[in-house]
């Protein structure tokens, strides 16, 4: 018999230094990953990729990796396309399935980004671009199931 698990996180993009992603170095890779009952988990991408070093259940922190990998490269096609985004939050959800034998894996995943772009930005550029960056980010790239997108974009 399986039994399913569901998981949320809650990702909030702390870099805005105030323009927003108007160039690739404008803007810090600095998050939150928020999860009911538990510490705030601060993050940022590597430092290799402008990001700051620093923090639980692996679970979490799969689809936390999924959410926040997303984004980050989301920003970053962003910054190069012309988007200037100026918030971006992802409340993100997953499923596992249990085995009989206490095994268990992962059977799918659910984004839904809500980003905020400048007056001047192409609202159906940056819709485009959550595809682009879900062919990209890495842990996406890794894993077995499937992530789907459910993004909402505002002016």
């Amino acid at each position: 018999m399986t039994q399913n698990h569901s998981y949320q996180t809650h990702l909030v993009w702390t870099g805005n230094r105030g323009t927003g992603t108007e160039t690739y170095k404008a803007y810090d890779r600095d998050y939150n990953i928020l999860i009911t009952g538990k510490p705030s988990l601060p993050g940022s991408s590597d430092p290799a990729f402008r990001g700051d070093k620093s923090r639980h259940n692996p679970e979490d922190m799969l689809l936390g990796a999924i959410s926040s990998c997303h984004m980050l490269w989301y920003l970053h096609l962003c910054s190069v396309n012309k988007i200037t985004v100026l918030e971006y939050e992802d409340r993100a959800t997953a499923t596992m399935s249990m085995n009989s034998d206490g095994s268990g894996q992962f059977t799918s995943a659910l984004l839904r980004p809500e980003v905020t772009i400048s007056k001047n930005s192409d609202p159906a550029v940056a819709e485009k671009l959550h595809h682009s960056a879900s062919e990209m980010c890495f842990i996406a790239r890794s894993v077995n199931f499937p992530i789907k997108h459910e993004p909402i974009i505002r002016r």
